[in-house]
């Protein structure tokens, strides 16, 4: 965790000195859908993201997102059949999501202080899904092709300083034994760049 937290801190800081170019760093809380809701049913208070936008255009930037969310649910103590197999015991459920996509943002008033943005991002999603009970794991791990639609807002809180609130959903398609892997996300974060 420390590693990431330097790795997040290196990056905001060096968006400052990049002309033209934003990074972005988001602290993310998602909620699974379709068969991800169906494993685990909880929202998730656990991810980030870390997006970079060159601004080819003053209102169009293209650039790339790299993500992790992890969605955690205790199931009681019941039988429980994978496979063939029957398991009586209390469930720790865990689904860790990476999404990497390229992106292209659109952006609606640049240079004013509230600037609305749509974005879509495609790429890949890396999904690695656990379930611990007793002393056995049960793990199953898929690339998906994915897909990313957001909107949000950026909001100038000092010259250079921007927060940012955006809604994004992530769709992984369905991919070798996981069905197609899908959440909501409300990030927030912070641009130093623009």
């Amino acid at each position: 965790m420390k590693r990431i937290f330097v790795i997040l801190l290196f990056l905001s800081g060096t968006s400052c000195a990049i002309a033209q170019n934003t990074v972005l760093v988001q602290y993310s809380m998602g909620v699974p859908t379709g068969d991800l809701n169906d494993f685990v049913g909880s929202a998730s208070f656990r991810g980030f993201t870390v997006d970079y936008r060159k601004m080819v255009q003053p209102n169009i930037g293209v650039g790339f997102e790299l993500g992790w969310q992890v969605f955690y649910d205790a199931r009681p103590f019941d039988t429980y059949s994978i496979g063939n197999l029957s398991y009586s015991a209390k469930q720790w459920r865990y689904n860790n999501q990476f999404p990497g996509l390229v992106a292209v943002d659109y952006y609606m008033h640049p240079g004013e202080r509230i600037n609305p943005f749509a974005g879509l991002g495609l790429g890949t999603m890396y999904s690695f899904r656990y379930t611990d009970m007793a002393q056995f794991r049960f793990q199953e791990t898929a690339w998906h092709f994915a897909l990313r639609p957001e909107i949000g807002v950026l909001i100038e809180a000092s010259p250079g300083v921007h927060f940012a609130v955006s809604g994004k959903y992530y769709h992984g398609f369905e991919a070798g034994d996981l069905e197609a892997q899908s959440y909501f996300a409300l990030t927030l974060g912070f641009d130093f760049a623009r």
